[in-house]
């Protein structure tokens, strides 16, 4: 079975940065599947805040664009998330996704990112 594992959350100041990992184990071909984080804060809907394409290219959500970088390794199987300019409004949970085909998702159980003041 595919399973995504997250990682790297805690507790940082405003200001402060994190990097979460998002691993992938099993028997899936991750090189060439697209991969994104998502999260959702309290009272919020779930929301992408994060894609990055088998070739490499990514997308940001307009509130976290030049505070947060997405990358792989595709050797480690693994998806990262650079946070960083902290803001109080980032906390949430975080998940990672994958979309294996266009009938099944993958989703990861979160990692909780507070930001305090």
């Amino acid at each position: 079975q595919v399973q995504l594992v997250e990682s790297g959350g805690g507790l940082v100041q405003a200001g402060g940065s994190l990097r979460l990992s998002c691993a992938a184990s099993g028997t899936i071909l991750f090189s060439i599947k697209p991969m994104g984080w998502n999260r959702q804060a309290p009272g919020k809907q779930r929301e992408l805040v994060a894609s990055i394409t088998a070739g490499g290219s990514a997308d940001y959500a307009d509130s976290v664009k030049g505070r947060f970088t997405i990358s792989r390794v595709n050797a480690k199987k693994t998806v990262y998330l650079q946070m960083d300019s902290l803001k109080l409004e980032d906390t949430a949970v975080y998940f990672c996704n994958v979309v294996l085909s266009s009938s099944q998702s993958l989703w990861g159980q979160g990692t909780q990112v507070t930001v305090s003041s």
